[in-house]
């Protein structure tokens, strides 16, 4: 019955086999780095300047949506004028982007 299961028998162990095993994941660490680290560190940056660079009148959209003009500015949080009379309180880093003037003329 030794037909049905072959014999296992164990590989030599070279130290051209290691190294070829480990160069994919040490070719991927740059690759890694060039197409996700670094692209969001830069995004991340842009979002502090921009952020930091808020001031009253500024319109902005927050990032659930909300479009509103800044009113007031602090230190952690800001001040929309979302309409007429409303006014919402978020959190600095919740702003998304930073519209042209004149973007919601209804405000």
């Amino acid at each position: 019955m030794d037909f049905f299961i072959s014999n296992a028998y164990a590989q030599g162990a070279g130290t051209g086999g290691s190294l070829m095993g480990i160069l994919p994941l040490l070719l991927m660490l740059p690759v890694f780095y060039f197409l996700m680290i670094r692209p969001q560190q830069k995004r991340m940056k842009e979002h502090k300047s921009m952020v930091g660079a808020l001031k009253k009148g500024d319109e902005v959209v927050t990032n659930g949506g909300l479009g509103g003009t800044v009113t007031k500015v602090g230190d952690a949080y800001l001040s929309l004028r979302v309409s007429e009379g409303v006014e919402v309180n978020v959190q600095k880093a919740a702003v998304a982007a930073l519209l042209p003037s004149g973007t919601l003329k209804n405000i």
